[in-house]
């Protein structure tokens, strides 16, 4: 999200705007926590993971109240438009705001990719890198102990993480939300990699699953599958980090998007990657739909897995 704050700062003071940042997303708005920021304000920190300004929940901004707090802070302060970057939720407060009138722009940033309208989200690369760094030395430890590995990735709605971990990783099973796999057919997976003379196994889960990665364990281990088990959750190890140039870039195209799309007076959108193009998609559609993974890479992956 940094190399998106950068992006929106500087390619708005080219274009002659000032920017204030907002502290603690929309919770931060509705306290009026802003701050003028400059080009200095966001130097060194596009190699930065999470974000300068913070962020926090805040399922309070639902509340039409606490909306026009935020607004008359905006007001208060000068502020003309805002761009918003964030996940679902961040798509709802902005389609909230400008519902009342106010101008905004989305810039989609989710790990999870669930963000409807965009092909990919900021951060979703940098956490798939950080998943298969994990994985691959996951397995040096498997092979030389002849174990089999579940991994947990993050995805508690989407199993794209999982989705697109089990393919590039070589895993036998991938577990996600949108596709529900029997115990029976992951322990038959298991058994037929070291049939076939595998020796290790790895099973990717998405936290989302029916059988997240404790309870697919205590199942597998109930039908005495005669393999070592073990369970690796990454958890929030996947937010964090160095993002990749994939995202920087993304982050710069997006964030220099939102700011002319703004010069140009359009907002109520959001803008999001298409095909390698950037595009608007209109912040009502964004922040009511989920984008769902393509499920012809879960057939890829059971292809693959033999």
């Amino acid at each position: 999200m940094n190399a998106a704050v950068r992006a929106v700062v500087r390619s708005a003071l080219a274009l002659g705007m000032k920017v204030q940042g907002v502290q603690r997303a929309y919770a931060g708005l509705a306290a009026g926590e802003l701050r003028e920021l400059g080009a200095r304000d966001v130097g060194g920190i596009i190699q930065r993971g999470g974000t300068v300004l913070q962020t926090a929940r805040f399922p309070e901004f639902k509340d039409v109240g606490v909306q026009r707090e935020a607004l008359a802070q905006l007001k208060k302060r000068g502020v003309n438009a805002l761009v918003a970057i964030g996940g679902d939720g961040t798509m709802r407060g902005a389609a909230a705001l400008e519902k009342q009138g106010f101008p905004v722009v989305g810039v989609p940033a989710s790990i999870d990719n669930d963000v409807y309208g965009t092909d990919m989200a900021i951060g979703v690369d940098t956490a798939l890198n950080t998943i298969i760094e994990a994985i691959d030395k996951l397995r040096d430890t498997a092979s030389s102990h002849q174990r089999a590995f579940i991994v947990e990735t993050m995805g508690r709605n989407c199993g794209h993480l999982a989705l697109m971990s089990g393919i590039i990783s070589g895993a036998e099973m991938t577990l996600i939300p949108e596709q529900e796999v029997s115990p029976e057919e992951v322990a038959q997976a298991v058994r037929e990699a070291y049939a076939r003379g595998k020796t290790h196994a790895i099973v990717v889960v998405s936290e989302g699953a029916k059988y997240p990665a404790i309870a697919l364990k205590e199942k597998l281990n109930a039908m005495k599958l005669e393999v070592d088990l073990r369970v690796t959750v990454l958890g929030h190890v996947q937010r964090g980090g160095s993002p990749s140039a994939f995202d920087r870039l993304l982050a710069a195209r997006l964030g220099v998007a939102a700011v002319e799309s703004l010069q140009r007076g359009e907002h109520g959108v959001m803008v999001g990657l298409r095909a390698r193009e950037v595009v608007g998609v209109p912040l009502a559609e964004a922040s009511t739909r989920q984008r769902q993974p393509d499920m012809e890479y879960f057939r890829i992956t059971r292809m693959l897995a033999k």
